[in-house]
Order: C-alpha cells, then structure tokens, then sequence
C-alpha cells in the first residue's frame, strides 16, 4: 500500500502528459529526466510503452528493493581525474546492470549508476545515483550521469528562475476565481521564452543584465529608468543600464 501511495500523485501528472504527447515526439526516441518521485514502476512502464528511455533520480531511502541489491552487490567502478583552473577533482562512478526497480514479481529491471565527486582535499562535493534502461558501461556512465545532472540545471535555470529571479511567477497562483491565474502564468512563460532569446541574440540585452548582476536587478532598473527617462531606442536603453548612467542615444 505505501508503494501505491507514493506512484499514484506522480503518476498522474507525468501519465497524462505521456498519453497526449509522447507520440509527438517518439521517432526523436527521447530521454525522460525526472526526479526520485518518478523512479516508479507506473511511469517507467509509461515511459517505455511510450517508445523513450529515462534517466532517473534514485534515491536510497525511497528505494529500499534498489538498496538491499546494493548491500551486497560487488559494483563496478570507474574513476575519473580532470584538473581545472590549478583544482584537481576526483569523480568516481559506480554502477550494477539488471536490479528490480521495486520488490514485486512483476518488477522491471533497471540499471543503476551513482556519481561522487571529491575535490584535492578529498572532501566529498557531490553525490547522487540514477536508474535507467539504457546501457551502462565504463565508456557511457559519465555521460549518463551528465545527463542526469543536466535535469537540476534545467530546473533550476527555469523554473526557479520563474519563482525568484523577479518573473515573481508563484505570485500569479491564487488571482482569480476562473482564468485569471492562467493568463498571468501565460505572460510570465512568454516573457521569460522573450528573454532567453534576447540573452541569445541581442548582445546589448546580454551586457545590460550581466552588469546589473541578479536579473531581479536588471528588471528593477528597467522599470525606475523608463519612468524618468525617454530613450531613443532599445541600445541606447540597454547602454544606459549597462553603463549605470544616462548615455548619449
């Protein structure tokens, strides 16, 4: 029953996404990400049904069939030495073919592989293991586990950047008592889509939020200028706030 309560809330979410659009894309054969919530039986079968692959976020505790496999399981290792900017950095790669994704007759096999880095003092910076049903060998881990890492990045350069980085988009939820909250959170995807273009291909834009710091920042600038101020043209706005002064158009 507990395993029943913990698929059901993230199964039907990323269920009913599948079932609408995972045709769309199936001849690209995609690789899932997603976090511990979603290393379950339900999606992965999904996933699969689906024509993709996943890479998965799999955490111990939340995994106990996965752990107890584990204990006993010789694993295999692979480590990696790189040397950045005068810093050496340690990342060791262990990995185990073939495990039971969950404690059932029925359970699907999963390949499993965990990341460590250390930095030169040896003191562990970074830890996390994933599930997969792709290949997984001392030539693919590094990628795979770069992959996997990639899912955090993503996250964090979208979805908190909506939420603290002045796009104020948890702010939209809770206006309205019918579509009010949807449009709000319609604009707030399209500015931010307008603004990672302009990051992109407008090199006085880039300058601009890069001086300001914070994007927070850039966005406060923005508004207190243009309220005192009428500029001839997007660069000689963007100049100004990268300048922090009033600079001839």
């Amino acid at each position: 029953m507990r395993t029943q309560r913990r698929e059901a809330p993230a199964f039907a979410g990323a269920g009913y996404w599948l079932a609408w659009h995972s045709a769309a894309v199936s001849h690209l054969r995609p690789v899932y990400l997603g976090d511990d919530l979603f290393a379950c039986q339900p999606i992965v079968a999904a996933i699969q049904d689906a024509g993709g692959n996943f890479i998965l976020t799999c955490k111990p505790a939340s995994h106990q069939t996965i752990t107890e496999y584990l204990h006993d399981a010789e694993l295999q290792e692979y480590r990696q030495t790189t040397c950045k900017r005068g810093k050496r950095t340690i990342t060791v790669y262990r990995r185990l073919t073939a495990v039971p994704l969950r404690a059932t007759e029925d359970a699907i096999a999963v390949n499993w592989f965990s990341i460590e880095i250390f930095n030169d003092k040896g003191k562990r910076t970074y830890h996390n293991s994933f599930v997969t049903d792709l290949a997984v060998s001392a030539d693919t881990v590094a990628e795979l586990a770069a992959c996997g890492r990639a899912r955090w990045k993503i996250e964090n350069e979208t979805f908190n950047v909506l939420k603290t980085g002045g796009y104020n988009l948890e702010h939209s939820f809770g206006h309205g008592k019918q579509t009010l909250a949807n449009v709000l959170v319609a604009l707030n995807l399209l500015a931010f889509a307008f603004h990672t273009a302009a990051c992109l291909a407008v090199l006085a834009w880039r300058a601009a939020v890069i001086a300001r710091g914070p994007k927070y920042r850039f966005f406060e600038h923005l508004r207190t200028i243009t309220a005192y101020v009428v500029f001839q043209h997007w660069d000689h706005l963007l100049q100004s706030i990268a300048a922090a002064a009033i600079r001839p158009p």
